[in-house]
C-alpha cells in the first residue's frame, strides 16, 4: 500500500519538475546569449581601436597639420627641432579640437548605442561614418572627386550622397596634401628670402668661408618669435577648415 502511494506521488510530481526545469534552461540560454553578444561587441570595439590610427590619418585634419608643422621645422634648417614626438602630439591635439563636434556625434549616435546593445553593427557603422562623411565632403572639391573617379575608372556620381567612402577618403587626402603644400610654400618663402639676403651679404663682404646657415638661423628664429609665428601658422591652418 505504501509503495503504491509513493509511486502515485512521484507520478503526480513529475510534470511539476519538468515545468520547473524548463524555465531554468531558458534563463541559462538567455544569459549565455547576452554574454556572447557582449563578447562580440567587445571584440568589434577592440578591432575599431586597432584601425583607429589609420582613420585619424586618412579622415581627419591630421595630415594638413603635421605636414605644415614639419615644413616649418625644415624652413628653419633644424630637421630635428622640435622633435617629431612634439609635432605629432600637437597635431593630434589640434585634430581633436577640430573634430570635437563630429566625435561627440559619433559617440552619442553610434558608439554608446552599440555598446549598450541597442543597435546592430551595420547601423552603428552607418551612424558613425556619417559625421566623417559630412566633414570630408565640406573640405573636398569637385576637382578632387573627379580626379579620384577618373583614376578608379568610375563615372562621377550625380550627388554627394552617392560618393563611395573609399573615393571620398582618397579625394580628401589629395585635397589635404595640396592645401598643406600651398601653406608650406607661403611659410617657406620668407625663410628663403632671409637665406638669400644673408648669403648675398656674406659674399659681398668676402666671407665665403662662413656658412650662411650659422648667420641666418638666429635671424630666422628671432623673426619667428617676434611675430609669434606658431600662433599665426596654427590659426591659419585651423581657420582653413570648413
Amino acid at each position: 500500500m505504501r509503495r503504491a502511494l509513493l509511486l502515485g506521488a512521484l507520478i503526480a510530481l513529475a510534470p511539476c519538475s519538468h515545468a520547473l526545469a524548463a524555465p531554468s534552461t531558458e534563463v541559462a540560454a538567455a544569459v549565455a546569449s547576452v554574454q556572447t553578444a557582449d563578447v562580440i561587441r567587445t571584440t568589434l570595439a577592440l578591432t575599431l581601436l586597432a584601425i583607429l590610427p589609420g582613420v585619424v590619418i586618412c579622415m581627419t585634419p591630421f595630415i594638413r597639420i603635421v605636414i605644415v608643422l614639419s615644413m616649418i621645422r625644415h624652413a628653419f634648417g633644424m630637421p630635428e627641432t622640435p622633435p617629431s614626438a612634439v609635432l605629432v602630439s600637437l597635431s593630434l591635439l589640434l585634430t581633436a579640437f577640430i573634430m570635437g563636434p563630429s566625435l561627440k556625434t559619433m559617440n552619442e549616435q553610434a558608439l554608446q548605442p552599440f555598446m549598450a546593445g541597442r543597435v546592430d553593427v551595420e547601423t552603428a557603422l552607418a551612424e558613425g561614418s556619417a559625421p566623417l562623411r559630412t566633414f570630408m565632403l565640406r573640405q573636398v572639391t569637385d576637382a578632387n572627386l573627379q580626379t579620384v573617379h577618373q583614376i578608379a575608372g568610375k563615372p562621377l556620381p550625380d550627388s554627394a550622397d552617392q560618393v563611395g567612402m573609399a573615393e571620398l577618403t582618397t579625394a580628401f587626402m589629395l585635397h589635404e596634401l595640396g592645401v598643406a603644400f600651398r601653406i608650406g610654400f607661403v611659410v617657406l618663402l620668407p625663410f628663403l628670402l632671409i637665406d638669400l639676403v644673408v648669403s648675398g651679404l656674406l659674399l659681398s663682404l668676402g666671407m665665403m668661408m662662413v656658412p650662411p646657415t650659422s648667420i641666418s638661423l638666429p635671424i630666422k628664429v628671432l623673426m619667428f618669435v617676434l611675430i609669434d609665428g606658431w600662433s599665426l601658422v596654427l590659426e591659419g591652418v585651423i581657420g582653413g577648415f570648413r
